[in-house]
């Protein structure tokens, strides 16, 4: 596991090259680094709340949620990675915020869980930019249909997307694709109704996060191992 010293040493680089992307980009907003702590053990958790480093924190599983909620019971939560309808209930108490929402049958069950908790779960849809059958989320001619199936499910409110681009060796493709994703996110910001709330563009990873910040203009950031190091696979959680 990272030690302390190098955990702060990575986190603060990382804020200057948000910060760096910003000036670049002529932005004035802030990102949200959402820390991906997939696969690292609760000590790691636990670390991240005792000295405040981070004030978000993103899994892709359920499993890992539920097992390390309670270590991290200060920080606010993210559902991060791709999640099945019958797991939403060990979760919508959890969680501020789901970034995969990419089909109806989990809108369904994500509205029946919200309304036995009486909240109203906040969501993004995930958009799949580079039609990758490997990847959840909905195509990105979709989007304006999807957002008109939700009005059924008046318990989420949506506050932008979430994409997990791919990882092009071309970084014009790339930087087009973050182009794209943008003039979408900003069009949805124009055409979604009232119940919604859109505000949050959650774009951009290790390999290409600064990319994403410049030229996607995402002002959420999912960043792992370039703030933990390699994934804990021989560690005790099971994903």
């Amino acid at each position: 596991m990272v030690t302390l010293e190098e955990l702060e040493k990575n986190i603060n680089t990382c804020k200057e090259k948000i910060e760096a992307a910003l000036i670049r980009a002529n932005r004035k907003d802030k990102v949200i680094l959402v820390g991906a702590t997939k696969t690292q053990p609760k000590e790691l958790i636990q670390m991240i709340q005792e000295h405040k480093l981070l004030d978000v924190v993103g899994e892709n599983h359920v499993q890992e949620i539920v097992e390390k909620y309670e270590t991290g019971d200060k920080l606010t939560w993210h559902m991060i990675g791709q999640l099945q309808s019958n797991k939403v209930k060990y979760i919508i108490d959890k969680v501020a915020l789901i970034h995969s929402l990419d089909r109806e049958s989990l809108a369904q069950e994500i509205q029946k869980q919200a309304t036995k908790h009486n909240k109203v779960m906040d969501c993004l849809i995930e958009i799949n930019m580079g039609s990758e059958i490997t990847k959840g989320g909905i195509d990105k001619t979709e989007l304006f249909n999807f957002m008109q199936m939700l009005q059924k499910y008046p318990a989420i409110r949506i506050r932008g997307l979430m994409s997990v681009l791919p990882n092009l060796q071309d970084r014009q493709a790339l930087k087009q694709m973050y182009i794209e994703l943008n003039a979408l996110y900003e069009e949805l910001k124009i055409k979604a109704d009232k119940n919604h709330q859109i505000d949050i563009l959650s774009c951009g990873m290790t390999n290409d996060y600064e990319m994403a910040i410049e030229y996607g203009g995402s002002n959420m950031v999912r960043l792992g191992r370039v703030l933990f190091g390699e994934r804990n696979y021989g560690g005790t959680i099971n994903g």
